[in-house]
């Protein structure tokens, strides 16, 4: 049998080979490439060809049964086509990284070896007769009865100090067994299993299930919903309730989609409480191990439900039902490497292909998607109100211009990053015995270093980017690429010691709330304090046991947290993101505070947020603190309008990177250029392009960076331009290193 194996290589084909018999596509074989052996895929049946003689023998079939289920291949068929890379990456990109390498399937399972009797011995008589001359082996089988019959050798040998002869000893005279045993590693088996919760649905939630559950009993293709839910809704129930139809009725299975972020013990912890070991969690927290673990137990049947980050939307769950995307407005749901995929449109894809019911979920949707709704794409579904009635929590701004200094010996102590309004507030809820978030989306001490004397400013040395201050450390760091050197006492230029500390991250702002309230009991939480494997797990694990009053941090703590007794939020500063130079800026800005102020007054003792910001009257600020969704979308929109950005377009961000800062700056207006003749040529002027011009964060780890911008209004028409760009755009000879880099639909120009 011909067929044709895609191979993971930067090349646009796939190459014929030879089977015996008849096997599968999505199975995985070893192949001879020139003089390599290469890990592939068979994808399809090959062409008969006239060169019959010349195709080669798969060198091996690495699996009897395929590893690559019919739905998750043809998603990756798409996947090659709308991001226009070749198949054999992609299909690299859907399995765990130990299948990667051409390994067999069961290699990487871990075993235990288990001793397990296989011969009863009823009468007494029978063992006195049988262990005359070996007591130490009767003692071996009468502790294999009392532990049920089996137990791990490991156990036997060190536990009990029973030697490996007596073990053999008792396989001898054929009462025992030993056996391999396959022992899942499930990082969350320790964590203890909650009672289902009691609730009681709303009339919006109750709508929202009943029209869900309508569509999966269908079992038809059909447009997405987009469920839109205030802070607080209710969302997760109706997550659940649709999951039980389909996984508890249906016997169908389900992936649900979070942000990284929002992996917490909370979000896992609930959905095993109402479906207990059914629950596979995908994440990059987890080990090699415990990913294929997860994937295999889905591989195989063993578990219906995947939970997991973006990547998970290649869970190989049989017979899926549905899809959940929460929080479908999180930019973390696209890949910054090849492939750059966004999950939510491969969640729908995938839907698509199997007539699963696709649900993406959000308080905030993105643009994209709710324009999806205006022009009839997705189905909605609201959730206008908070459960039990609660109100959403009131916002207060404080301008940071005009904020006032205590007058009086009497007042608080000034803060220079906490405003006096604030600060009552937070010891409002500290002699309350309440709890308080307070939100920086910055890391670090300060944002820079600066001399007062000449105005030097600490830079990377690899990116035009400023180093950060990390205090604790004393040390400047790229968090671009992790470049760190000492922090300086002296300035380099003009040898001033007057060094200024500039800029506000959540390190100093720890400070000053520790010396601001040196009784309360403090937490951090941002990338430097959540590096350790399930550090973010330990921190919000103490802020559910209330140990903790006061968490601080960036945007991690923004979302898909609930805590009852949290009824402060406050926001140090609402303008980090505002002024940055993305189009996305403003929506990101909204979003984020919209976001964290749900998550005050979840409980019944209500709440308020306090919003620090020096841009008090802008639409994005004003929109969230009226909680109104609908006038900042409609805002938003009208200014993406002119010049046009999506969702009115779209659009792909086209970057040239290299070593030599001239040379990429040419090679972006030669790129540039040969693309607008190509579209005279090819797409009849239906793409538009924008540039070449320096990126805003101009180069990263050594490599100078030029982008250049398409935008058509044709899906079709920009991605022939871009197949031509990745498959025929060739680079002047020179020795920059040049790269080329399609960011097809980008979050973010920066």
């Amino acid at each position: 049998m011909l067929v044709e194996v895609a191979l993971p290589l930067p090349l646009p084909r796939t190459f014929t080979y030879r089977v015996p018999g008849v096997v599968r596509a999505g199975t995985r074989v070893r192949v001879a490439f020139g003089p390599r052996k290469l890990m592939g895929w068979i994808v399809g049946a090959g062409a008969e060809s006239t060169e019959v003689s010349k195709i080669r023998d798969v060198d091996a079939l690495l699996e009897t049964e395929p590893s690559l289920a019919a739905d998750v291949l043809e998603l990756c068929r798409w996947v090659s086509e709308y991001y226009v890379l070749p198949l054999g990456q992609v299909l690299r990109t859907a399995l765990p990284a130990v299948l990667g390498g051409g390994a067999q399937i069961d290699e990487p399972a871990r075993t235990r070896r288990l001793l397990r009797l296989t011969r009863e011995l009823p009468s007494l008589q029978e063992r006195e007769a049988l262990f005359q001359r070996a007591q130490r082996q009767r003692e071996l089988y009468e502790v294999l009865e009392s532990l049920g019959g089996r137990s791990d050798v490991a156990h036997l040998t060190t536990q009990l100090g029973f030697s490996h002869a007596i073990i053999k000893g008792l396989v001898a005279r054929d009462l025992a067994q030993l056996v391999d045993e396959r022992v899942e590693r499930d990082p969350f088996a320790s964590m203890p299993r909650q009672a289902p919760t009691q609730f009681q649905l709303t009339n919006a939630q109750q709508a929202a299930v009943d029209q869900l559950r309508t569509r999966a009993r269908a079992r038809v293709r059909e447009r997405p919903f987009l469920l839109r839910g205030v802070t607080g809704s209710g969302k997760t129930a109706v997550y659940i309730e649709l999951l039980k139809e389909v996984v508890s009725n249906q016997q169908r299975g389900a992936i649900v989609l979070v942000p990284e972020i929002s992996l917490t013990p909370q979000t896992v912890a609930r959905f095993r409480a109402e479906f207990g070991d059914v629950i596979a969690v995908l994440h990059s927290a987890l080990s090699d191990g415990e990913r294929f673990d997860a994937w295999r137990a889905l591989h195989e049947g063993e578990k219906r439900i995947a939970i997991g980050a973006r990547s998970a939307v290649f869970a190989p769950v049989k017979d899926l039902g549905a899809i959940v995307l929460d929080e479908e407005h999180e930019s973390s749901y696209k890949q910054s490497e090849s492939p750059r995929y966004h999950a939510r449109d491969l969640a729908i894809i995938r839907s698509q292909l199997t007539g699963a019911v696709c649900v993406l979920g959000s308080a905030t949707p993105s643009l994209e998607s709710w324009h999806n709704v205006k022009q009839g794409k997705f189905e909605l579904i609201e959730l206008p109100e908070r459960v039990e009635g609660r109100p959403l929590p009131p916002v207060e701004v404080v301008d940071l211009r005009t904020r006032a200094r205590p007058s009086t010996p009497t007042a608080l102590p000034a803060s220079t990053i906490l405003s006096q309004r604030l600060i009552h507030a937070v010891w409002q809820r500290l002699d309350r015995q309440e709890q308080t978030i307070l939100l920086l989306n910055r890391r670090g001490y300060a944002t820079f270093v600066q001399c007062r004397a000449c105005g030097e400013v600490w830079h990377c040395h690899q990116c035009n980017v400023s180093l950060t201050y990390h205090r604790g450390r004393r040390r400047l760091v790229c968090h671009y690429c992790f470049h760190e050197e000492s922090a300086p006492t002296v300035c380099p230029r003009c040898a001033s010691a007057d060094l200024s500390f500039r800029g506000v991250g959540t390190e100093q702002v720890e400070r000053e709330v520790i010396e601001t309230f040196p009784q309360a009991r403090i937490a951090r939480m941002d990338v430097d304090t959540t590096s350790a494997k399930w550090a973010h797990h330990d921190i919000l694990g103490r802020v559910e046991r209330r140990e903790i009053d006061i968490l601080l941090g960036t945007q991690m703590i923004a979302k898909g947290l609930d805590f009852p007794q949290v009824t402060l939020v406050g926001v140090v500063n609402a303008d980090v993101a505002m002024n940055l130079p993305d189009f996305r800026a403003s929506e990101r800005t909204f979003q984020l505070l919209t976001q964290v102020a749900g998550r005050a007054g979840r409980g019944e003792r209500g709440g308020e947020v306090i919003v620090q910001t020096a841009l008090p009257s802008h639409y994005a600020i004003r929109c969230a603190v009226e909680h109104d969704y609908l006038g900042f979308a409609e805002k938003e929109l009208a200014e993406r309008a002119t010049p046009q950005y999506p969702p009115h377009v779209r659009m792909v961000n086209v970057l040239i990177s290299g070593t030599n800062e001239e040379q990429v700056h040419h090679e972006a207006e030669r790129a540039a250029d040969w693309t607008r003749a190509i579209i005279e040529s090819a797409v009849q002027r239906k793409v538009v392009v924008t540039g070449p011009a320096p990126c805003p964060i101009d180069r990263i780890r050594g490599r100078w960076r030029w982008h250049f911008l398409l935008r058509s209004g044709s899906a079709n028409a920009i991605g022939l331009v871009c197949k031509h760009l990745q498959y025929r755009y060739e680079f002047k000879p020179g020795n920059a290193e040049l790269r080329l880099i399609l960011d097809r639909d980008p979050v973010s120009l920066l």
